[in-house]
């Protein structure tokens, strides 16, 4: 293993911060050199430890996460560490603010905990070979194209069947093309219903709500015939997979964020 990555956690959730701080100090390669609860004491680490990666929870009390990268933005003599946004669905304005200040990776809520731990390697390989970029509103720096599109498709169509998505139904082949468009897009998670359902729409020849309708019916078939095993594996720490389902947005999410992660990591 290479250079120990040192990472600061600033999230207002304690058991979060608790849940993250166990499983990555587990990683060899992954040293947490500080936890903080609001704004204000991620600032004052980031300044104290000078990590090399911030898990940055995008809403926090004294200053949020944008606040944060705006003074991380006005050091010029700091060395830049990476960012990792945590975000909840429904904030397209904030991610698009948070793209302009140079995020450099959204993690939607509920995620994986294993997916994170490889992005966070891959994120810090990318950093040795990386030029700075001054990002805008149109750049998306999280979007990342996995393999070839055949072999992408192959990928979803496969994990669909392990879950236990029934092929027959007209929610089967929306939510492939949601994966597959947001693992192009990710900025499509801010804007579900305005883009992404009437994108899926417009390709089938249906009406948006027909698509979320379809979606939803797909997933409650999974989690009524699939193997709880086969969804505990692949949705890992993300949820109770007895207790709950997903959302149709957090469903979608967590599918075309593991295939952005492996496209990078393989």
């Amino acid at each position: 293993m290479g250079k120990e990555i040192k990472i600061i956690v600033a999230d207002d959730n304690r058991n979060l911060c608790q849940m993250l701080q166990n499983y990555l100090q587990g990683q060899e390669d992954l040293n947490i050199v500080g936890v903080a609860y609001n704004g204000l004491e991620a600032w004052e680490l980031i300044q104290t430890q000078g990590p090399d990666l911030i898990i940055l929870d995008a809403v926090m009390p004294n200053l949020d996460g944008l606040s944060v990268l705006e003074r991380i933005n006005a050091r010029a003599t700091m060395i830049r560490p990476k960012i990792i946004m945590l975000t909840a669905f429904g904030q397209e304005s904030l991610m698009n603010q948070a793209m302009t200040l140079g995020v450099d990776y959204f993690i939607l809520k509920p995620f994986d905990l294993d997916f994170l731990a490889k992005r966070i390697r891959s994120l810090m390989e990318d950093m040795s070979s990386s030029i700075p970029v001054q990002f805008t509103s149109s750049d998306c720096p999280v979007v990342t194209t996995v393999g070839s599109g055949l072999n992408l498709f192959s990928e979803v169509t496969t994990m669909m069947h392990q879950i236990g998505i029934p092929a027959h139904v007209k929610g089967y082949q929306y939510i492939r093309d949601a994966i597959l468009m947001v693992v192009e897009d990710v900025s499509l998670l801010g804007a579900v219903t305005k883009e992404l359902y009437p994108g899926i729409a417009k390709k089938h020849d249906t009406a948006p709500s027909r698509v979320e309708r379809g979606i939803r019916h797909a997933i409650e078939l999974a989690w009524e015939r699939g193997n709880t095993d086969t969804l505990k594996r692949i949705f890992g720490y993300s949820m109770d997979i007895e207790r709950q389902k997903p959302t149709n947005s957090e469903f979608i999410a967590l599918l075309a964020d593991k295939f952005r992660v492996m496209g990078k990591v393989s």
